[in-house]
């Protein structure tokens, strides 16, 4: 079974390279993508699809961004805003946020950072709506209220930095991590280049996520399915087995 649509986003962009780039970025990301060239144009695709997200570029050839967002506000539509803006100006920035964007990535912007930025919006609107602390991927769960972790029932002890790490992959699932993107977001500094910090970590993970053995209700001991997957020369990513994905 393939990977269901993680959501509906609306990109808007006057430029085509910027839009074919960001639909090809987000397509692979599992997102669905409907693009418009225009103020106007957005308006009435955004009416029509209502997305879950809108990647709004803020200086478009005739109503710029912070208008569209306005208007689209006065018509009903909440869907949360991530403001593309070729200035780095904390002006254009508190407009954004005051007309009612929720956050912006300042051009040029890297296609990994936009991801980011959109499953950060999501994830935090969705919290919002459901109140819902627990991240799952397959029988794996993380509570993000009480920092526990989980596995088909079984308590799964883990350092802070082990949460952090298994929290960013699954966060991503279904998406590869490079260790450059795994030093950046657990560690936060620079590490040299040296990723063996990110290989021996990934290994702990595996030995407590994937190294666990379970009890069926008949009493059959088995292991479990591993989730951690190695992509070699590109980097490490989670997702759940196709069995579980159908369940």
């Amino acid at each position: 079974m393939s990977k269901p649509i993680e959501a509906s986003i609306v990109v808007v962009d006057d430029e085509p390279s910027i839009r074919e780039l960001l639909v090809a970025s987000l397509h692979f990301a599992g997102f669905d993508v409907t693009t418009a060239a225009s103020g106007s144009e957005a308006i009435e695709v955004i009416e029509k699809t209502q997305p879950d997200l809108i990647v709004l570029d803020v200086m478009l050839p005739d109503i710029d961004g912070f208008t569209v967002t306005r208007r689209i506000r006065q018509e009903g539509i909440s869907a949360p805003v991530l403001f593309l803006t070729a200035r780095d100006d904390t002006q254009d920035k508190i407009m954004g946020l005051t007309v009612g964007g929720d956050d912006y990535v300042t051009k040029p912007f890297s296609l990994e950072e936009v991801v980011a930025r959109i499953r950060a919006i999501l994830r935090r609107t969705h919290e919002q709506i459901e109140d819902d602390p627990i991240i799952r991927v397959g029988d794996l769960e993380i509570n993000e209220d009480s920092h526990d972790v989980s596995r088909a029932g079984k308590v799964i002890d883990l350092s802070p930095t082990e949460y952090k790490l298994l929290r960013y992959l699954m966060d991503n699932e279904g998406r590869v991590l490079s260790k450059a993107q795994i030093l950046d977001h657990v560690w936060q500094y620079d590490w040299g280049g040296d990723a063996a910090i990110v290989e021996s970590y990934i290994s702990y993970l595996r030995k407590k996520v994937d190294g666990l053995e379970i009890e069926d209700e008949d009493g059959t001991k088995r292991k479990v399915t591993p989730l951690i997957e190695t992509k070699r020369g590109i980097g490490y990513m989670i997702r759940a087995p196709k069995t579980a994905k159908g369940a």
